[in-house]
């Protein structure tokens, strides 16, 4: 009788695994596509840095604050949109700097389509190995809490007028790989039944996916830059 426990138990798990995949994958798309809207949005209207910055703001007060306590239950949906509603919007004026310059178009579609590969080949390689990546949890945290120490100390160097670029393309390239890796560690938490709410799991891969996109579209930005 024990094994057939046992067996009837993994089984339920990998069901219930194979749920949270699904919904977090559907709402995913519908927040990837409603961040673009509002992003399309802020362009034509000329959205300034300012009110990007105020956009941004608001959705970490919503992340941290609000998102905690509706995480479980049907108006965690709309924090999610709101909170990835804003950070499209404040995407903005950095959209418009970016297609301002020569060939911006193609710079821009560059970075949506390696992070668009990135993500869909990482995924895919979780989801038919099963791998369990939750080893790499600390090495993550440490890196994404340099990769914080670091852009603090450029945006200081920066106020008192030092500025390196070559030091900010070498932090996004940084940041890339850490949003890899997290793409691996978060794909991997839900396949193996280690995050069971699909309302945090978008959060986290719209975020991996976000910083992986602005990271990449300074790297390719730089290195189209005469």
């Amino acid at each position: 009788m024990q094994p057939q426990v046992y067996s009837q138990s993994g089984a339920l798990e990998r069901s219930e695994a194979a749920k949270v995949l699904r919904n977090t994958y559907a709402l995913l798309a519908m927040t990837v596509l409603f961040s673009a809207v509002t992003a399309g949005v802020s362009m034509a209207i000329g959205m300034g840095r300012g009110m990007s910055l105020v956009c941004s703001l608001g959705a970490l007060a919503l992340i941290w604050f609000v998102l905690p306590r509706t995480a479980n239950s049907a108006s965690g949906v709309g924090v999610v949109f709101a909170f990835t509603g804003l950070l499209g919007a404040s995407l903005g004026p950095m959209l418009n700097h970016y297609l301002g310059l020569a060939g911006g178009g193609q710079i821009v579609m560059q970075a949506l389509g390696t992070t668009a590969l990135i993500f869909f080949a990482l995924s895919a390689y979780v989801l038919t190995t099963r791998k369990d990546f939750s080893f790499m949890g600390g090495f993550l945290f440490v890196g994404l809490i340099a990769v914080l120490v670091c852009a603090i100390g450029m945006m200081i160097a920066g106020f008192f007028g030092v500025h390196m670029p070559l030091a900010s393309v070498a932090l996004s390239g940084v940041i890339a790989l850490l949003m890899s890796g997290f793409i691996l560690f978060d794909t991997s938490r839900i396949v193996n039944g280690g995050e069971t709410n699909y309302i945090m799991a978008t959060t986290s891969m719209y975020l991996n996916i976000l910083n992986l996109f602005t990271s990449l579209l300074h790297i390719f930005g730089f290195a189209s830059d005469d």
